[in-house]
């Protein structure tokens, strides 16, 4: 079984990106960086998915650091944007491996469909869906989201429509989703597969400041989560150094 490590109130499996491609056939990836960490502080709802969740991997470069400094290194970071490429090579051979991309505005899930299956050299992509802003309140949009999947003979569902509502939508639908078996919530993924959106330079994933270049690049979207929102992260963390920290739902 895999060691799971303790950050705040949640656990993280620390495990390499070549052990969970070789061992996950079932069940819900979900990757938490320092914008989840800080939600699962408020967000009952977010927080149970959380200790429900099949694989969990650290999925930023400062989380990291952070477990270190917690004296709990983790092996490697696994984010959603690395994830999926991975995930569709190592199964490129494989005929079994069907994708579902459900997310991104109009038109981008069909064009990272379209891009994917280019790269693998087949249709392991078999169906895209691009929802409307808000879709998660429209019960109708939702039923016609279920019907589109289970009409179609995907069995992996890639879910990119950001934190907490990917991973709560997942776990909301996942009994009426009758065909799927792994569950992948990797928020932008799909935006970057289509090239609708560009990760950092490695030099900024490196040096943990991936934040920062998205921050530049989309600074009315992302200003207060980044310098408001998520900024009490370091002082929790310290909190937890000194052990004087409190799960909030514990």
């Amino acid at each position: 079984m895999t060691e799971r490590i303790h950050i705040l109130n949640i656990r993280v499996d620390n495990i390499s990106k070549k052990e969970l491609l070789e061992k996950f056939n079932s069940g819900v990836l979900i990757t938490p960086n320092v914008d989840h960490l800080m939600k699962l502080q408020k967000d009952r709802e977010f927080y149970d998915i959380y200790q429900k969740a099949d694989y969990v991997t650290v999925d930023s470069q400062i989380v990291k650091l952070a477990l270190k400094f917690l004296g709990a290194p983790v092996k490697e970071i696994i984010t959603g944007s690395d994830f999926l490429p991975s995930f569709y090579n190592f199964h490129k051979d494989n005929e079994s491996i069907k994708i579902f991309l459900l997310g991104a505005a109009p038109g981008v899930a069909d064009k990272a469909m379209g891009m994917i299956n280019q790269k693998v050299g087949r249709e392991i992509v078999v169906g895209a869906y691009s929802p409307s802003f808000g879709f998660e309140k429209n019960e109708t949009e939702c039923n016609k989201i279920l019907d589109i999947i289970n009409s179609n003979p995907a069995n992996v569902l890639v879910v990119g429509v950001g934190a907490p509502k990917q991973e709560k939508w997942i776990y909301k639908y996942r009994e009426q989703l009758k065909g799927i078996e792994i569950y992948l919530a990797i928020g932008a993924t799909i935006d970057f597969e289509a090239g609708n959106i560009k990760r950092a330079p490695k030099i900024f994933q490196k040096l943990a400041l991936e934040w920062l270049y998205r921050l530049i690049k989309e600074p009315k979207r992302l200003w207060r989560r980044y310098i408001i929102e998520d900024f009490p992260f370091f002082y929790l963390i310290l909190k937890q150094k000194l052990k004087i920290y409190k799960d909030p739902f514990s």
